[in-house]
């Protein structure tokens, strides 16, 4: 539905509250939102922000607050429609919030502020063993906890095998769920993050590569008069940023170490440049000797994709005149910033910034080299 244009249309902001299912919330509540802002960062968790006016004697004040409608791990779901187009920007809980009061008439405010789901993940320590199960199948029994929320498993098989060998090692599980989801995904290449949608109170819990194939959302237009979608677009290329990182794999048997060959990194990063930055730093991987062979090469390409973008890109849209919503972690193309800085990237992030009325976004992209590796930018 994000592909779909929203062209000059009115922008509406519906609200599901609840501790489990969230439901509409009052007309009222509605009607007294300020504004709402939700960031959206690859590899990293989503979070929220909205301000109410505190009218002194309105429902808010005199009733919802008081008999903890706004109290922290309150489910709320936040859904935008531009030209009558819903679609779910987040699905996440209240953390805390915050009143502002005013002697000034309108000026008193209640500042709520969340995460996504994935909060319920990090509330809880546990110890947990998993016997002959690879990372992806130990990921998968973990997510089936969290389906009462409506969270879809969305789990990809690690691209370097990892069969378990009981008889040599058990993997154990000490800290949070999230922590140690993550923790596995860090060690595959992978980023884990919760997608919200299609339809409110559903997600889907993604343990996988970055989405760098596939189709490309439509581009953002700079220095091309009345063609252009975005004010302005800033790059920067970092030459340090990329390293080579080196492995050491001792054989059990021989007792013998060696260096672990350079893996290509295409499987995780499909190139978005033409022409890829080379890794000016070298870095020596700490305790893969004594890993079994599988999980140090696994961490060996780890660390090569994670390092390979050098070119990141930044600017702010509106949405009503670009035409579309920009959503993260999904590829771009972008027109008119010259040669070197056309072509497709990765979104790594967008902020919403929403008001009644109107919809901004701010947003990073990134990729591993300069020039586009086609001469078509989707429009």
């Amino acid at each position: 539905m994000f592909d779909l244009p929203v062209g000059q249309g009115p922008v509406h902001i519906t609200l599901h509250m609840g501790p489990k299912l969230a439901r509409p919330v009052p007309a009222e509540v509605t009607e007294a939102l300020l504004s709402a802002q939700v960031t959206a960062t690859a590899g990293e968790r989503s979070g929220f922000q909205l301000a109410f006016d505190l009218t002194k004697n309105g429902l808010i004040s005199r009733r919802l607050l008081p008999e903890g409608f706004f109290d922290p791990k309150t489910r709320i779901i936040v859904t935008v429609a531009v030209k009558g187009t819903p679609d779910v920007l987040f699905d996440g809980l209240i953390v805390r919030h915050e009143v502002g009061a005013s002697n000034q008439p309108g000026h008193s405010t209640l500042t709520v502020t969340g995460e996504d789901l994935t909060l319920l993940m990090d509330l809880e320590e546990r110890t947990a063993r998993y016997p002959n199960l690879p990372p992806s199948e130990r990921v998968l029994s973990i997510l089936r906890r969290y389906s009462d929320y409506g969270i879809r498993p969305d789990v990809y098989t690690e691209k370097v095998a990892q069969p378990p060998h009981q008889d040599l090692r058990v993997h154990y599980q000490t800290g949070t769920d999230l922590q140690y989801v993550t923790e596995l995904a860090r060690a595959n290449g992978y980023t884990f993050y919760l997608e919200p949608g299609p339809n409110p109170g559903q997600s889907s819990a993604r343990w996988g590569p970055e989405v760098r194939l596939g189709i490309r959302q439509h581009a953002l237009n700079v220095n091309m008069d009345a063609n252009s979608t975005v004010d302005q677009l800033t790059f920067a290329y970092d030459g340090t940023a990329r390293e080579e990182p080196q492995a050491r794999w001792q054989d059990p048997g021989t007792r013998q170490s060696a260096l672990l060959p350079q893996p290509s990194i295409s499987p995780l990063r499909p190139p978005l440049g033409k022409r890829p930055t080379p890794a000016l730093k070298r870095k020596t991987l700490a305790g893969t000797a004594k890993q079994q062979r599988e999980q140090a090469e696994a961490e060996l390409l780890a660390r090569a994709a994670v390092s390979a973008d050098v070119v990141s890109g930044s600017g702010s849209l509106d949405v009503n005149r670009h035409g579309y919503i920009l959503q993260p972690r999904q590829l771009v193309g972008v027109r008119g910033a010259g040669r070197a800085y056309d072509g497709d990237y990765y979104v790594k992030s967008v902020t919403h910034n929403l008001r009644p009325g109107s919809f901004q976004q701010n947003f990073t992209l990134s990729r591993e080299g300069l020039e586009a590796r086609s001469d078509f930018v989707r429009p």
